[in-house]
């Protein structure tokens, strides 16, 4: 990536944080005021301290000649005293008013993540892992509610702090701060270099990280695959090989990042030597006398020390920063996807009065590979139309340009001569239910699971459509019945039943166009016949795309659409394509010689 990139990233992960933490000006602004004084305090203190030392020297001195007194020396070390317990609570109320606001702004960043999630085009899941989705929410907003929660505040307080101590020695004595400030610019070139390794670093840590994730996630999906083939050993391997990548790369920008903070301590050290060695040379000299000089060279050592604290400091949060700028810029990019059109001021869809139909309608899921090449499809209302075909022939695709996870290159879907382009997407998702060829339950109760699309549906209604798809008799047997919990850890649904409860979960819904996306190609014969009743109940009087890789499921369909590399190869009905004896009698009869 180069120079320029990298800065328009950092700009948009710094616009990021701007937008989350703009909301919350007030406690920001109550946190940089009690910085402030804190700052105050903590630069006083050193000149209070010195004042200190000076009158007890002076204390000592006078002694002698019997007019002693330490009026002065306990004014400055009970100012000493104020300062910091002032600092202190200063600092605690800082602490407590940003630790507020950070949790609430990090929570306005996870809720609208998951919002946007929402919004998103079923093309961007599709070319994602779910791995890396799931490691925004987890390792992305973990390193950036750690920053915020850490780093922001050190960033506040400890950049206010090294500006006072700078005024401050200043004021005190400009040749003692020169000295104090002399190896700055070593410190400024090394910590450069360092830092630039270290983000390239850890921006490849987090990138390793994701990949990891992602492949976890793969893995665990595929648990049962791995298990019946017994391919643990090898998915180990591979993980070791995902695992190495991230433990170098972290390892690589721990280290970098992490030098930078032994390398200021030994600077510091270096450094109070130079101002004992400065202001024990002024005594020498004659600049200043030996009462004076003390107390300097006393608040000189404090001012060194807190002079290389906010360096110290910040160096050594470099990565929890880095990490977070990171997190912020990955954020902001899914931030920046393209949304769906949800065509708010479009048609809306009552209902179907003539049909649906496709016309000469290309596609592809990338711009070099077309999948569909002038397909036309026409279903009248109250039709049954069956798409059968080979795998990779587009029938799932059609099903995808219906309902818009995708739109057409090329051509028109429409909905009584409407193109669904036209049609807001509320009320075309609303006329369109779909039974996937994997079926998915949620955790809740089977009702919820049933009512899923219709929240407000009544006992009586869930237990209706569930009848109808002849899963009732099931869940009346389950312990709890229709209030049976249903999660990962309680699977107690065969994946015919989980199908069965999908299409009652359709019924419900009462979409006026049904699109059944192979509902039975996973199931037995005898799943698959009541699978077959429950569809053809939900079928009657609607108009409805079947999707079939299973041909005996489709015999009594009004037209049988026969599709091969995205082109339509026939069209008619059962009886009609069998007497054709061509493409479908070849896939019917082969299909019945293994049945």
């Amino acid at each position: 990536m180069n120079k320029k990139a990298k800065e328009g990233n950092t700009r948009k992960a710094l616009a990021y944080f701007y937008r989350y933490l703009k909301p919350y000006w007030k406690g920001i602004t109550v946190v940089i005021i009690l910085s402030l004084i804190s700052t105050v305090t903590q630069v006083l203190a050193p000149l209070f301290l010195g004042q200190a030392v000076t009158s007890l020297t002076s204390f000592v001195e006078s002694a002698f000649a019997g007019h002693a007194h330490l009026n002065a020396f306990y004014s400055g070390l009970g100012m000493m005293m104020a300062s910091y317990i002032l600092g202190i609570i200063a600092i605690l109320i800082a602490w407590m008013v940003m630790s507020r606001f950070n949790a609430y702004s990090t929570n306005d960043m996870r809720e609208n993540l998951f919002s946007k999630f929402q919004r998103m085009t079923i093309r961007y899941f599709d070319t994602h892992q779910d791995g890396k989705l799931i490691s925004l929410f987890t390792s992305d907003l973990d390193n950036i509610f750690n920053a915020m929660n850490n780093a922001i505040f050190e960033i506040v307080s400890q950049g206010s702090l090294f500006i006072g101590v700078i005024i401050m020695m200043f004021y005190t004595n400009p040749t003692m701060a020169l000295l104090t400030v002399a190896t700055t610019p070593i410190i400024l070139i090394v910590s450069l270099m360092i830092m630039r390794k270290a983000r390239r670093r850890l921006d490849q840590q987090q990138d390793e990280i994701s990949d990891l994730n992602g492949y976890i996630n793969e893995q665990i999906n595929g648990q049962k695959v791995i298990i019946t083939n017994g391919l643990q050993k090898e998915s180990v391997k591979n993980f070791t090989k995902y695992n190495d990548r991230v433990r170098s790369a972290m390892f690589s920008g721990q280290f970098f990042s992490g030098m930078l903070f032994p390398l200021l301590q030994g600077l510091s050290l270096l450094n109070l030597a130079i101002v004992i060695a400065g202001g024990s040379w002024l005594i020498v000299a004659g600049n200043v006398s030996q009462a004076v000089g003390l107390g300097l060279i006393v608040s000189f050592v404090q001012y060194s020390q807190t002079y290389f604290q906010p360096l110290t400091q910040l160096t050594s949060i470099y990565s929890m920063i880095q990490l977070a700028l990171t997190g912020a810029r990955r954020l902001n990019a899914v931030e920046e996807q393209d949304e769906e059109d949800p065509v708010a001021s479009g048609q809306v869809l009552c209902g179907i009065e003539d049909g649906v139909s496709l016309t000469d309608v290309h596609f592809g899921y990338s711009k070099d590979k077309e999948i569909l090449h002038g397909i036309n499809i026409n279903a009248q209302k109250g039709k049954e139309v069956a798409i059968v075909g080979p795998t990779g022939s587009g029938k799932t695709t059609i099903m995808n340009l219906i309902n818009r996870f995708y739109d057409v290159d090329a051509g028109h879907v429409e909905f009584d001569g409407t193109d669904v382009r036209k049609l807001t997407l509320h009320s075309l998702r609303d006329n369109v239910g779909i039974v996937l060829q994997n079926s998915v339950l949620f955790t809740g109760t089977v009702a919820e699971n049933i009512s899923y699309g219709k929240p407000g549906a009544s006992r009586q209604e869930i237990i209706a459509a569930a009848r109808e798809a002849q899963i009732d008799d099931f869940i009346q047997g389950l312990p709890e019945g229709y209030d049976t919990r249903v999660s990962d850890e309680n699977a107690v649904f065969s994946t015919g039943q989980k199908q069965l409860i999908s299409i009652a979960r359709t019924i419900l819904t009462n979409p006026t166009f049904l699109i059944l996306d192979e509902a039975t190609s996973n199931v037995d014969t005898v799943t698959e016949e009541k699978i077959q009743k429950a569809m053809d109940a939900v079928i009657a009087g609607r108009t409805s795309f079947v999707i079939a890789h299973r041909l005996k499921t489709i015999l009594n369909a009004d037209e049988i659409i026969v599709l091969n590399n995205g082109k339509v190869m026939e069209r008619g009905s059962h009886q009609r394509l069998l007497q054709k004896r061509g493409f479908y009698y070849d896939l019917y009869t082969s299909q019945m010689a293994f049945n």
